[in-house]
């Protein structure tokens, strides 16, 4: 396990590690784990083959710890010192009696505990003792007092991300339109303002063009005027 451990840390000193894997390192007991581990909030010690808890050492900014496929049967007064635990996984070890569970009801914070594949499910009332026992808990085995299953983390995170990038992409197609409908208002602005003043310029020179006509109309009319008048008087 110590060896383990010095992997895991990757060159981090202690108290800049918040997570910690140290499943399947196999150890029969807790080894090289210290309370240097100020700021430990996770650790996992999956199929190790633990047998003892003795030396857990005093983590309070634990709050989940996995301690599931191992072989602990007593001891768990030595997790009490993690009074910021919120999450406990004891599945698959060998507790048979629930006296052996009574000294978690020291972890008030303790709301999440999985006890499958222990003889301890196989006692009367178990459910129901044990709720009575760890007042703080929450869920047991996955399931509140009223048999009602307990949420999924992963679905709850997966779902405020989905509606948080919804959100994201309906405030940017409003942005998006609104600057598209400003786009086009102001294009159909300006076009109708180049067709009114081209109109009014045609005009302009069309009246100019009538001008003129008329004027050399009125030339060639009084030029033929005084021609027949002198042929006339001859």
């Amino acid at each position: 396990m110590e060896k383990r451990i010095a992997l895991e840390k990757r060159g981090r000193t202690e108290d800049q590690i918040t997570e910690l894997n140290l499943d399947n390192c196999r150890s029969t007991s807790i080894e090289g784990l210290t309370d240097a581990f100020t700021n430990l909030e996770s650790l996992s010690l999956i199929n190790v083959g633990l047998v003892s808890l003795k030396n857990f050492p005093k983590l309070k900014s634990l709050k989940r710890l996995e301690l599931s496929d191992n072989r602990i049967s007593n001891g768990l007064d030595n997790i009490t010192s993690c009074e910021s635990i919120k999450s406990l996984n004891l599945s698959g070890n060998r507790i048979k009696e629930i006296s052996e569970l009574l000294p978690l009801a020291e972890l008030k914070e303790l709301e999440v505990l999985d006890l499958f594949n222990n003889e301890v499910t196989n006692v009367a009332n178990y459910r129901e003792k044990i709720f009575d026992a760890i007042t703080s808990l929450k869920y047991l085995d996955g399931y509140d007092k009223n048999n009602e299953e307990a949420p999924s983390d992963a679905e709850d995170d997966d779902a405020n991300h989905v509606e948080d990038e919804e959100s994201e992409n309906e405030n940017e197609e409003s942005e998006d339109d609104e600057v598209g409908l400003s786009a086009v208002y102001n294009e159909e602005l300006e076009d109708d303002s180049d067709e009114y003043n081209g109109e009014e310029g045609d005009d302009d020179e069309d009246d100019e063009e009538e001008e003129g006509v008329d004027d050399d109309t009125d030339e060639d009319e009084n030029e033929t005027r005084g021609t027949k008048r002198k042929a006339a008087d001859e």
